[in-house]
């Protein structure tokens, strides 16, 4: 059992929480606040979740849109994760970064609830592309590490375990955690709550990869050119987001099912 018993558990953030890109097999998708939710429910027996996340948002956004209604279902874990949107728009000022998210973290404090949040790991191996935004990602965590620090909130902090860019562990799109990604998040958040049976081995390196070629690379590029970077940029250039017209995914507190032996 856990040294702490949750009953409402609540997730808000951006497409990282709502679970992109880890398809749950129904058109949806699971991720890593899934995982973990499953992962409680199991070692307690029980578990109302709720998941407010909705791709596109900004840490403002989130203050502005998720904070009041988590609040309001009174959770006693949550979690918070954002940053992404805040570090690749054309201003990123961590100040205000590191107040909003501080105000997030702290409020959900005050009210009760263990608090979890991670840092984002270096996506350089993933995508060359993010060197450019990699001073923002540095000065975001050490604000994050500040932040955490003073509401109480716990934080793991993966940037700090090389496996988290492994590209592996990251979807086509370059931006979002595969599936064996936000498993390894989940196991991370699992591990910080002291959950039964989970580990440090979230943080272990995965086998050596096979040798890319040159021509490998390039076909990947342009694949990821196409699909991914160029609709991207069309749309902000456009001021248009992801997250236009979405909704959180799972707004209420449910009970998470939990399989019996026979998956039923």
């Amino acid at each position: 059992m856990t040294a702490v018993r949750f009953e409402r558990y609540v997730a808000i953030g951006d497409s990282s929480t709502e679970g992109l890109d880890d398809p749950d097999g129904r058109g949806g998708f699971r991720g890593w606040a899934n995982r973990l939710a499953d992962r409680v429910a199991r070692a307690q027996g029980r578990l109302l979740y709720a998941n407010l996340g909705v791709r596109g948002r900004t840490t403002r956004a989130i203050l502005d849109e998720q904070l009041e209604p988590a609040l309001a279902l009174r959770p006693d874990l949550a979690t918070i994760f954002s940053g992404t949107n805040d570090v690749v728009s054309s201003r990123f000022d961590v100040d205000a970064f590191a107040r909003d998210f501080g105000t997030i973290q702290r409020r959900l404090v005050e009210a009760g609830a263990t608090v979890l949040s991670f840092t984002l790991p270096d996506l350089t191996p993933v995508m060359p592309l993010a060197r450019r935004v990699m001073p923002r990602v540095l000065a975001m965590n050490e604000a994050l590490r500040v932040v955490s620090r003073e509401t109480g909130a716990i934080l793991v902090d993966v940037a700090a375990h090389p496996v988290a860019s492994d590209p592996r562990l990251w979807s086509e799109d370059r931006l979002h955690a595969n599936a064996v990604g936000h498993a390894r998040i989940a196991e991370a958040l699992a591990h910080a709550l002291g959950l039964p049976d989970a580990g440090a081995g979230w943080a272990d390196p995965l086998p050596p990869r096979p040798p890319v070629t040159v021509l490998g690379t390039m076909a990947a590029e342009i694949r990821w050119g196409t699909r991914y970077l160029i609709p991207w940029v069309w749309r902000h250039a456009r001021g248009r987001s992801s997250g236009d017209g979405q909704a959180a995914k799972r707004p209420a507190l449910e009970p998470v099912h939990i399989p019996t032996k026979n998956g039923v």
